[in-house]
């Protein structure tokens, strides 16, 4: 059955006006569709309230990683013809990969500078997929710098320019080296954290730097045929230490992200058993995947014919998965990275103490 999945067995009709251009001013205020993975049936919620659905004992596993202000504008130095350089991933030292644009007039040997001449740069090599190594000089600290005349390097579908570089960080973000954000964490507020923990939730932090291959669409047409991008990961003893008590006391895992999800199932070994560990991963989670370590998904909603619609399919059923995003149309929820989330749980029961 896997086999035969076709990508276009993964489409649904978006309207474009459904696609959020800005973060509603309270985070936790977004919309909550709330669906059953093994039934399909659907409740509607506010997010604030996804406290009442949680177990004293279930463990949230929260992706930490902070999103670089890695959209830098710039000129070239012999021509003043103006660059985009979006910093991907660094390589050693001041040497990073990066997506330059123009691309075809960035040649190895050319010199760029920004924020006149705060920061300068000189093009390497030409790697794959026509990325560029760059060489950055500057004085001072490098993440300041960034800081000072990098923007958010938002993902293509949102034109709206982004008032607070904050309101695309998670509140828990922690260690820099994201190209997108971790969006389900968006909608935790430090007040609804620490309520939940109250509650006697557990909170596991992994480190997933997402890179902009998450919003590469799949072109194959058998879902097979795509070829994952590579994103580095890490996990600690201490976090490792509570996801693999929780599984053993018979409670809920429950990631915040398909980026959360990614990680521990790279990590875990065919028991299901984590321990702390780091490297690459370009896991495909697709329909007929059997999960290892997670129950439950709290996740936004994800692009027409995406490896992240796939993997959520592969908890939940590709028709209920379906079902519920032609709801959430038809009710008009918000979409995409500043959008309303979704609760792929196993029990509508309040839990209310």
């Amino acid at each position: 059955m896997e086999q035969d999945l076709k990508t276009s067995d993964f489409y649904f009709d978006l309207p474009k006006e459904l696609i959020a251009q800005d973060p509603l001013e309270d985070r936790s205020a977004s919309r909550l569709l709330m669906v059953d993975k093994n039934t399909g049936a659907i409740k509607h919620e506010v997010f604030r309230n996804i406290i009442d659905y949680l177990h004293p004992g279930d463990c949230l596993v929260l992706n930490n990683t902070k999103v670089l202000p890695a959209r830098l504008l710039g000129t070239k130095t012999d021509t003043s013809a103006q660059v985009e350089v979006l910093l991907l991933k660094r390589r050693e030292g001041n040497v990073w990969e990066c997506l330059v644009k123009p691309g075809k007039k960035v040649r190895p040997g050319a010199n760029l500078t920004f924020g006149d001449g705060i920061l300068n740069a000189e093009v390497l090599d030409v790697v794959e997929e026509g990325n560029r190594l760059i060489r950055f000089s500057y004085d001072g600290i490098f993440e300041e710098v960034l800081d000072r005349l990098g923007e958010m390097p938002l993902p293509p579908y949102i034109t709206h320019k982004l008032k607070d570089k904050n309101r695309y960080q998670t509140v828990y973000a922690k260690y820099d080296g994201s190209a997108a954000a971790p969006t389900a964490g968006l909608h935790f507020t430090r007040e609804l954290l620490a309520q939940i923990e109250e509650k006697g939730v557990k909170i596991a932090y992994v480190t997933l730097h997402v890179g902009l291959g998450t919003f590469r669409p799949v072109k194959a047409d058998h879902i097979l045929e795509h070829h994952m991008h590579s994103e580095y990961y890490q996990i600690a003893q201490s976090a490792a230490g509570i996801i693999n008590e929780t599984k053993k006391s018979g409670h809920r895992v429950i990631c915040v992200g398909t980026t959360s999800c990614r990680t521990i199932e790279s990590a875990a070994d065919e028991k299901g058993s984590l321990s702390e560990c780091c490297g690459d991963t370009e896991i495909f989670i697709y329909p007929g995947y059997q999960f290892k370590v997670m129950d439950c998904l709290i996740t936004n909603f994800h692009l027409p014919e995406s490896t992240l619609v796939m993997l959520v399919s592969a908890l939940a059923g590709r028709e209920n998965v379906l079902n519920a995003y032609a709801d959430a149309v038809a009710e008009k929820y918000r979409f995409f990275s500043f959008g309303d989330a979704c609760f792929f749980t196993d029990d509508f029961t309040k839990n209310i103490i």
